[in-house]
C-alpha cells in the first residue's frame, strides 16, 4: 500500500515547493518511482521537478467531452477511453511519474475533474510506493474525497500571525468537512528566528495536529526559483532540504512507530 503525503495551506506559501522536495527525499530513500499529483489548477509543480506536462485531466474531460459528441470512440467504452488518455497525460521519469489537474478548458465546475482524478489516484496509487499530492489553496479537493485518506494531511504557513491562523482555521474547516487523514501536521516555512515552532505550537494547542517543524528562508532556494529551476539542483546540505528531510524522516517514523 502506498504512503500517502497531502499538502495544502493557503496561497503562496511554499507547498509546491515542500511538495517537489518531499518527491526529491522519497526517491532518494528508495521509495521511487514517486507519483506526484499537481491537484491545482494553477499548475506548477511541473517547473519544480523539471518536466512539462502536455496534458492535463482538465484537458482530458475536455477531449473525452468532444469525441462523445461526435461518437468516434473506436469500439471504447467512453470509461475505458477516460483511462487510455489519462495514462498517456502521465509524465513519466526515473524519479517520479507526474499527473496534472490542470484547468478544465471549457464552461463548467470542477466536479467532473475531481471525479476523474479520484479515480485515476484510487487506481494509480497501488502501484507507486509514495504519493505525494500538491492541492490548491484551501480545502476544495480534499472536501470532495479526492484523496480518501492520505497517511498525513500537512497544512503548510509562513511564520506570520495572519498566516499560522489562517493555518488553523483550515485545520477547523478540515474537521467540519470531515477531512479523513490518519495524521495531521503543521509545517512552518521561510522563517527567519527561532520562535516559529513555538509561536505554531501554541496555535495548534490541544489539538490533533502535530508540529513538524520549520524551513528557513533561504538566498539560494530564492534565486531557484527565480530562475525556474527544479528543486533537484538545490545542494544536499542546503538548510532547506536538510531541514526538509528532518521533517519528512519524522514523519514516516511516526507511521512506522504508531506515534504522533
Amino acid at each position: 500500500m502506498s504512503w500517502t503525503l497531502a499538502i495544502t495551506g493557503k496561497g503562496g506559501v511554499g507547498k509546491t515547493t515542500f511538495a517537489a522536495l518531499a518527491v526529491r527525499w522519497l526517491g532518494e530513500q528508495g521509495k521511487g518511482p514517486v507519483l506526484a499529483v499537481d491537484a491545482d489548477p494553477n499548475a506548477c509543480l511541473d517547473d519544480a521537478l523539471g518536466v512539462q506536462v502536455r496534458c492535463s485531466v482538465g484537458s482530458v474531460r475536455e477531449e473525452a467531452k468532444a469525441i462523445a459528441q461526435d461518437g468516434s470512440f473506436g469500439g471504447m467504452s467512453k470509461h475505458e477511453l477516460l483511462d487510455l488518455k489519462i495514462q498517456e497525460s502521465l509524465v513519466e521519469t526515473d524519479r517520479f511519474d507526474l499527473i496534472s489537474m490542470g484547468r478544465c478548458e471549457g464552461p463548467g465546475c470542477y466536479c467532473y475533474a475531481n471525479n476523474v482524478l479520484r479515480g485515476v489516484i484510487g487506481k494509480l496509487a497501488d502501484q507507486y510506493p509514495a504519493v505525494v499530492i500538491d492541492n490548491e489553496a484551501g480545502l476544495e479537493n480534499l472536501s470532495r474525497r479526492t484523496v480518501q485518506q492520505p497517511d498525513w494531511l500537512v497544512f503548510v504557513s509562513d511564520p506570520s500571525a495572519r498566516g499560522l491562523k489562517t493555518a488553523r482555521r483550515l485545520f477547523e474547516l478540515a474537521q467540519e468537512m470531515q477531512v479523513a487523514a490518519k495524521r495531521f501536521g503543521v509545517i512552518v516555512n521561510r522563517t527567519r528566528d527561532n520562535d516559529s515552532v513555538r509561536r505554531v505550537s501554541e496555535i495548534f494547542e490541544g489539538t490533533e495536529v502535530c508540529v513538524l517543524g520549520a524551513i528557513p528562508e533561504n538566498d539560494e532556494l530564492s534565486r531557484q526559483d527565480v530562475n525556474g529551476e527544479p528543486i533537484f539542483g538545490l545542494a544536499s546540505e542546503n538548510p532547506v532540504y536538510e531541514a526538509s528531510q528532518r521533517i519528512l524522516a519524522s514523519m514516516i517514523e511516526r507511521n512506522t512507530n504508531g506515534g504522533r
